[in-house]
């Protein structure tokens, strides 16, 4: 699977260490900075690279952090189409691709470490959509029409 990962500075020490725990899972890893402690970056900035990507099919999921996960979960969820949701327990990284179809982990590095964040990008990879549940199905469907509604981005490219 082809996942984009970014981080503003606070995320930085952590998003370097789930770069190469993904890649040790055998996924090719898109990554799009931060390249170095930068207390001057701005989170929004990597949320939009990791959306970028999504919208444009290069990345199939994406993992973004930053201090607490909130900027960037926020964010990025400005984006069409890109469903992005913290998660800091294992039920939620996975749970939200099988009933949300959700395309990018948010993580919080002053919230979790390094050994929670590698169990939550695990289970959130090994995750699948259950898109054959005509009721999973529905409510995508319902939060796309939000977004043709209320994204006009999303209304050009649907």
């Amino acid at each position: 699977m082809r996942i984009a990962i970014a981080a503003d500075h606070a995320g930085f020490p952590l998003k370097e260490e789930v770069r190469a725990y993904v890649a040790k899972l055998g996924h090719e890893v898109h990554d799009l900075g931060a390249f170095e402690m930068e207390s001057t970056d701005d989170y929004p900035d990597f949320a939009v690279l990791v959306g970028k990507e999504l919208m444009a099919g290069r990345a199939d999921r994406g993992i973004l952090i930053c201090g607490s996960g909130v900027g960037v979960c926020i964010a990025a969820n400005k984006m069409p189409g890109v469903r992005a949701c913290m998660c800091h327990d294992t039920y939620s990284a996975h749970q939200g691709v099988e009933h949300d179809d959700m395309n990018t982990l948010v993580m919080g590095a002053r919230i979790i470490g390094p050994a929670l964040a590698f169990d939550l990008v695990e289970v959130y990879l090994k995750a699948v959509f259950g898109a054959t549940e005509e009721r999973l199905k529905r409510r995508l469907d319902k939060v796309k029409a939000i977004e043709k509604t209320y994204m006009p981005e999303a209304r050009e490219t649907a």
